[in-house]
């Protein structure tokens, strides 16, 4: 399925994130024997106060390690998904890893979901007695034009995806607030911001609020998402934006 233009993608701030992170790993690799924070700016260009948050990120998700003279040289993540046997069961365990925390920090239940195939597909989520999941009443692959989830997704196909999905599967009304109107949902879909979280205010279900920031990586279209109990609805905006703020480390995974 085609994509927008790639600017839109490099517009959305986990995306530059990941590509300096990318360029901080590329030389921690090629190093080989560590590489100081000194060389690091200079070899990436990336400003000294930039530089210290992302060695700050990348040390705490386990992608370098600082040596006892203080350069730094691969760390155990960057090894496992480096590898090529077991990428799939290491990639899987970091992401799961990833949500877990996320959950807890954000206070919700979040989800990765990606578009396979021409469908939505939940691919991991983390939840628990304090983060409920969103009880999935419809299947969420019937479900796009409803959920922040589906939204998130078709909001990264182009206008030709975007109509074919719906071709195949029909807007029913699930709640008051579905939209139903194809012209209305896509016209929506252009005007989405790609830095901005896109919102469910209880169109998908009854009783629950989400939000999803797209994950993409290559030809690969995700979102990583969260979803509240309409009671914590006031919880929704500022959760959304750290779920925004903490989709680099996701995303990062995803890439290597």
């Amino acid at each position: 399925m085609a994509l927008k233009h790639d600017k839109d993608a490099s517009s959305h701030q986990p995306h530059q994130s990941v590509q300096h992170a990318l360029r901080v790993l590329e030389a921690v690799a090629h190093r080989g024997v560590g590489i100081t924070d000194t060389e690091l700016a200079r070899v990436t260009g990336l400003p000294v106060d930039q530089l210290t948050r992302m060695l700050r990120m990348l040390r705490r998700e386990g992608y370098v390690q600082q040596a006892a003279d203080g350069a730094y040289v691969a760390g155990t993540t960057l090894d496992r998904l480096g590898a090529a046997d077991d990428h799939e069961a290491a990639l899987t365990a970091k992401l799961q890893l990833t949500l877990d925390e996320l959950r807890d920090t954000v206070g919700a239940a979040v989800y990765i979901s990606r578009y396979i195939d021409g469908e939505v597909r939940i691919t991991q989520y983390a939840a628990g007695p304090e983060a409920p999941p969103v009880n999935e009443w419809v299947d969420f692959r019937v479900s796009a034009h409803a959920s922040a989830v589906g939204k998130s997704l078709l909001g990264q196909l182009d206008v030709n995806g975007r109509r074919d999905h719906l071709s195949r599967h029909k807007m029913a009304r699930l709640t008051s607030r579905t939209i139903t109107n194809e012209k209305v949902l896509l016209s929506k879909l252009a005007a989405q911001p790609a830095t901005v979280p896109v919102l469910d205010l209880q169109e998908y279900a009854v009783g629950t609020v989400c939000a999803a920031v797209p994950i993409t990586a290559g030809a690969s279209v995700g979102c990583l998402a969260l979803s509240l109990p309409v009671e914590h609805a006031h919880r929704l905006h500022h959760a959304a934006d750290r779920l925004n703020r903490s989709a680099a480390p996701v995303l990062l995974s995803l890439a290597i």
